[in-house]
């Protein structure tokens, strides 16, 4: 072989992209919300933000029955059940049932848009640039740093992740709320993510990113979104442990 160190490289990478684990980084969506905090304040009012919430003794008493888990037991350690209930487990950087953190705790930001510190630098340095100088960024950067811009796969991971879903990466621990236990865990991603009240509102965009990948209702929700609150790095009203 001509390039072995070539090859070894390749094979390097190629274990990289296949692990979904070596880029990742999670960071919390402290760091996201201290930006976006109008998008925060809206996602605190669902289900996903109380997700961990759930799994505790006595919550959602009725759904657990029907699913035929025990409403009385602390599922909040449960390794079956966790990894549906918060940002990047078993990822670098995510939760883990032995080390818990509170800004991990939940469905949040990176759970959908990928974790966040390959790219949140230039995510900020992107808007700042475009207050200053009107000049715009590639989302492709952002996109070749991590950021997912469709995150459809991240949700049909949970939501879809029972035999006879159709989906293709169904594997165990299958998740126990189904369609056959209830109709209203059938699952359908575009509608599900036009619902504020499962996902978050959607505020107006400066427009300092431009270009593919672009999310595909991204147009759609700018054409009528609402001016959000501006935030600060610096100024937000969680704790990170």
């Amino acid at each position: 072989m001509k390039h072995p160190i070539t090859y070894i490289l390749a094979l390097v990478a190629m274990f990289a992209f296949f692990s979904g684990t070596a880029a990742a980084d999670f960071e919390g969506r402290k760091k996201c919300s201290s930006c976006h905090k109008s998008q925060a304040k809206s996602w605190k009012e669902t289900a996903h933000a109380k997700a961990m919430e759930s799994l505790k003794p006595g919550e959602r008493a009725e759904a657990k029955e029907k699913a035929g888990l025990d409403p009385d037991k602390d599922y909040t350690k449960d390794k079956d059940c966790v990894g549906c209930h918060v940002d990047g487990w078993e990822q670098k950087g995510g939760y883990t049932v032995e080390r818990p953190k509170k800004m991990l705790a939940a469905v949040g930001c990176e759970s959908c848009h990928g974790p966040g510190k390959n790219y949140r630098r230039d995510h900020r340095k992107g808007g700042q640039l475009f207050e200053k100088s009107g000049k715009t960024m590639p989302r492709k950067r952002l996109a070749d740093r991590g950021q997912d811009f469709h995150f459809e796969e991240a949700c049909a991971a949970c939501h879809l992740n029972y035999e006879g879903s159709g989906w293709e990466g169904v594997k165990e621990p299958y998740v126990p709320f189904t369609p056959e236990i209830d109709e209203k865990y059938r699952f359908d991603f575009d509608k599900m993510v036009k619902d504020d009240e499962a996902m978050h509102a959607h505020y107006k965009l400066d427009g300092a990113f431009v270009g593919e990948p672009k999310f595909k209702y991204h147009d759609e929700f700018q054409a009528d979104a609402q001016e959000g609150e501006e935030g600060d790095e610096d100024d937000d009203d969680e704790d990170d442990d």
